[in-house]
């Protein structure tokens, strides 16, 4: 795909939560991408797409590659959904710690479960949403959005006596 205009790695952050939505790395560029995940200090890539590229790159500089694909344009499954609140949870006790998230264009699968952290952590839905809208024009379709209107958060990513948002950082 050389010459094909693809999105800059967008970060998104609330609270001690933070995510690089990026498009899908190809091997061509590979090495670019693996000095992006290294500037953030990410130990864990997500990609919910068809693979593009090798990753033993990437797992040989202790970054490990979660594959948990669903189809384009369509919300994930709740086996998806609680892998990856689980993988949240987790990465999130480490104070300074990036989880990348990556589908094809970076712009719907990977924002769908941004924004189910970030639903997960307290923000309301249209919260969520405006706030990677603001970093990534063209996040989510009209099925993602509705997926996302109808979800109901177990809270598992809340926080006490914490006010949530993403747009005073």
């Amino acid at each position: 795909m050389t010459g094909v205009n693809r999105p800059a790695p967008v970060e998104i952050m609330n609270r001690n939560m933070r995510f690089l939505l990026v498009h899908s790395p190809s091997n061509a560029s590979l090495s670019k991408f693996l000095q992006e995940l290294k500037k953030n200090r990410v130990t864990t890539t997500v990609r919910v797409c068809e693979a593009t590229c090798n990753t033993a790159v990437l797992e040989n500089e202790g970054i490990q590659v979660l594959d948990w694909p669903f189809d384009d344009g369509a919300p994930p499954s709740s086996q998806i959904v609680d892998k990856w609140l689980k993988l949240v949870k987790k990465e999130i006790s480490d104070p300074g710690c990036c989880i990348v998230v990556h589908c094809a264009a970076g712009l719907g699968r990977a924002s769908v479960l941004v924004a189910l952290a970030l639903i997960e952590g307290g923000m309301k839905y249209e919260d969520a949403v405006q706030c990677i809208r603001q970093k990534q024009c063209g996040a989510f379709n009209s099925k993602q959005l509705l997926y996302l209107e109808k979800y109901l958060p177990t809270m598992c990513l809340r926080f006490r006596n914490t006010r949530y948002s993403c747009f005073n950082q």
